[in-house]
């Protein structure tokens, strides 16, 4: 499965900085809206919410038919710890990994040595240099009925 974390800090969490073994490189995949939209649409959440599914059955059987797995995860701040507001994490399998390569992305860039550079700065104790260095991430606009079935 190969995972989309829209969110910077939450991806430096992830790999620590890009410092921890195996991800040692930190790449800014950007990918087509169409595309985003088509995995949002063919998604279900990677856990079961009571009221949202009919049963935990049904849950599984949606979980295995779907091509991508959404789940919400607490947002980061600078210092990496957790922010009261949660950001989507996405993983892609089959068909939508499928597409996700051949098709959705439209540019990959190398993020590592900003990841180094921001991390200084936040080591340094210099967290205002370090957020203007921070990638402008902006609330994506969708419409509800894209995300009512990924809603906890």
């Amino acid at each position: 499965m190969t995972w989309i974390k829209p969110s910077f800090l939450w991806m430096m969490y992830r790999c620590g900085w890009g410092l921890k073994e195996g991800q040692e490189t930190v790449l800014a995949v950007e990918i087509g809206r169409e595309g985003f939209e088509w995995a949002l649409r063919h998604s279900c959440l990677s856990h079961h919410v009571p009221g949202l599914h009919e049963s935990q059955a049904a849950w599984k059987r949606e979980l295995r038919r779907s091509p991508a797995r959404v789940q919400w995860d607490p947002e980061r701040d600078l210092r990496l710890n957790p922010l009261p507001y949660r950001s989507l994490q996405m993983g892609l399998a089959g068909e939508a990994a499928a597409r996700y390569a051949d098709e959705w992305i439209v540019g990959i860039e190398d993020v590592t040595p900003l990841a180094g550079q921001i991390h200084g700065l936040v080591r340094e104790g210099d967290t205002e240099r370090a957020e203007k260095l921070l990638p402008e991430e902006r609330p994506y606009p969708v419409d509800d009925e894209v995300l009512a079935h990924l809603r906890a």
